[in-house]
């Protein structure tokens, strides 16, 4: 083992990483856990008793480490590293800066990189409530996109643009430019620096009323007041020039609550949190290091120059460093981060406030999380017990296949962990198939399923992430159950494709739709779950995800072939040309009843190619009679 920094990763038999560590001294580190078994704490005895082999991976210094330690656990989710939990999923204000004409929107959850996002709040209304005062003075568009191109082919602007909450980019009222500027006066504004726009506004006005404007300077006047009830709703806690955020921690033995609060310009502008569930013993520091990681990865160009907490972080001059360089590569703004614990004044009680939520919201979670668990533990033992397993099944796949008269064959593969979705480990599998043939599709989808398994237990680089195939990562992890949607017809098929395998050590039971039976290999008769069960429950909602995954997906197939069929027909319509045709027009329908003159109007379409468009998909002759 070197002594160099660097990340090491623990895998069990079946090649998944269970645990993944930074360390200054690789060496020093990985010693620690060749020792008495006594000695270690009791999370750590547990990873090593499922653990069989060690890698390690050399970096050139300790930020290096850490960076690459995050990404790794980003990666590989292993079982015994730290979990976050949204504490809930609060909505954004967002500007679609990524769009040439951008829009204001509410949303969750990720955002396009190259878009603005501002909150998090606490409920949409509110950020419903707050462009309501700020569209008079930047009417920005909020259409969605469909409403937007309807605008665009009608030359009409909406009813927005009529009662002044949008300067009607879709019709050229405001040219592209125009609006972006207005886009990016709303974005200072809601970044805090409301100075020059009251400045300016107020300006405005005074020089209307000295024209005898009155009646410019009486709108000027009412967008003044707009802007001011806006500020009046965010709390002021600092100085107009102070940008910081303040990150709390509620530490519990098992889990802990982190809290984030967002001052810039010395207003507060949003708030966030999550639930930390520790699957490792963690001090307070280093639980802070780990959640300012996260939080920062998320928010990666709104670093700020300084972060109050309760205790230094871990490693805090090495996190500095860390958070300094991507402040400088993706923030607008240079300058070192600093860490501060405040002792007196008004930013120590800012943060004994972000304490005191951080600690309501692990309350919260615990009482909600307590029915919550229980259930779910209780109906994956019910579960194992109903079908003769050893331990209830952590890992539960379930596969469906879906198809229209025997065409457009797909199957679905939906996972649950721990009672809960694993969506990022759905697969959608396009047959190759394409008869009324249950036993063959399901043959097929189980059969590449598992053939992902052995191809991963053989090479484990395939699915690691360490040759780039990340996407394969949820294959190569073994599953506690497998429930196949069908009866002892579709489940003797997929034994079939896993007997070929060799991997006859996997647990395998149909669930049939008619009495919600579960049949097991080679049983003569089915089980049937209590009615009103947490097992039953728990099946029945991956066999409705499962079907519902596999009819999406065949619906979205079919809707594709039956939109491009009709425009690839079409001698010189390629992808771009169709796809500048559907842009425009919204549908094939409409494209069908364009006329020439509307056809040629489109980007990319020539009189003539527009013209043998019309022939081919022209309005039918009984159509237009």
């Amino acid at each position: 083992m070197p002594e160099s920094p660097g990340c090491y990763l623990f895998r069990d038999a079946e090649s998944r990483v269970v645990y993944v560590g930074k360390a200054k001294s690789l060496r020093a580190r990985l010693s620690s856990y060749f020792q008495s078994v006594d000695a270690l704490a009791p999370r750590t005895r547990a990873m090593l008793s499922v653990a069989s082999e060690v890698e390690w991976i050399v970096v050139d210094s300790e930020s290096a480490a850490l960076h690459l330690e995050y990404t790794l656990i980003q990666r590989h989710r292993p079982r015994y590293n730290v979990r976050y939990r949204d504490d809930k999923s609060y909505p954004y204000l967002v500007l679609s800066t990524s769009e040439e004409v951008p829009r204001a929107r509410v949303q969750r959850g990720r955002v396009h990189r190259d878009d603005r996002r501002f909150g998090p709040y606490a409920h949409a209304y509110a950020i419903r409530e707050t462009l309501d005062l700020l569209l008079p003075i930047f009417p920005v568009r909020t259409c969605s996109q469909g409403v937007f191109d309807r605008a665009v082919r009608s030359g009409r602007p909406c009813l927005l643009h009529h009662i002044d909450r949008c300067a009607g980019p879709c019709t050229g009222e405001i040219d592209v430019a125009g609006h972006r500027d207005l886009v990016d006066g709303l974005g200072r504004f809601l970044d805090g620096d409301a100075t020059t726009v009251l400045r300016d506004l107020e300006a405005e006005m005074r020089e209307a009323a000295a024209a005898l404007d009155f009646e410019r300077a009486a709108r000027r006047r009412d967008q003044i007041e707009s802007a001011r009830r806006a500020l009046d709703r965010q709390e002021v806690v600092g100085h107009g020039n102070d940008d910081f955020d303040v990150v709390a921690v509620h530490d519990e033995e098992l889990d802990a609550s982190v809290q984030a609060f967002f001052v810039r310009h010395g207003r507060l502008v949003g708030r966030t949190g999550f639930i930390v569930e520790k699957v490792e013993p963690l001090t307070v520091p280093e639980l802070l290091t780990s959640a300012l990681l996260r939080l920062y990865a998320e928010r990666v160009s709104e670093i700020p120059g300084e972060v109050l907490v309760p205790e230094l972080p871990d490693d805090v001059d090495v996190l500095a460093d860390l958070l300094t360089e991507q402040r400088a590569t993706h923030g607008a703004r240079r300058g070192a981060v600093r860490f501060r614990v405040p002792k007196r004044g008004a930013r120590a009680t800012l943060l004994r406030t972000v304490q005191d939520n951080a600690t309501q919201a692990h309350e919260r979670a615990r009482l909600r999380r307590a029915s919550d668990l229980d259930r779910r533990s209780r109906s994956l033992r019910e579960l194992g017990g109903a079908l003769g397993l050893d331990v209830g099944p952590l890992r539960i796949e379930c596969f469906d296949i879906s198809h229209l008269g025997g065409t457009g064959v797909v199957g679905s593969m939906v996972v649950f962990e721990d009672g809960l979705p694993r969506r990022s480990d759905y697969r959608h599998f396009r047959l190759r198939v394409d008869a009324n043939d249950d036993y063959a599709a399901m043959r097929e989808v189980v059969g590449r399923r598992f053939r992902r398994l052995v191809e991963s237990a053989s090479d484990p680089a395939r699915t690691s992430g360490t040759s780039g195939a990340s996407r394969g990562a949820g294959f190569a992890l073994r599953p506690d159950l497998v429930i196949i949607d069908g009866g002892p017809g579709q489940l003797g098929a997929a034994l079939d494709a896993v007997a070929d395998l060799g991997r006859g050590d996997l647990a395998f039971v149909a669930l049939a739709k008619r009495l919600e039976e579960l049949w097991l290999p080679g049983a003569s008769s089915s089980i049937m779950l209590p009615r009103g069960s947490d097992a039953l429950h728990l099946v029945q909602q991956l066999r409705d995800e499962a079907h519902r995954f596999a009819i999406s997906h065949q619906r979205r197939t079919r809707r594709a072939s039956v939109r491009a069929s009709a425009l690839d027909a079409v001698d010189g319509v390629g992808p771009a040309r169709r796809q500048a045709l559907l842009r425009r027009f919204g549908s094939v329908a409409q494209v069908r009843r364009a006329s020439v003159e509307d056809l040629a109007a489109t980007p990319g379409i020539s009189r003539t190619l527009a013209e043998q468009v019309h022939r081919a998909l022209g309005v039918p002759q009984e159509e237009s009679t």
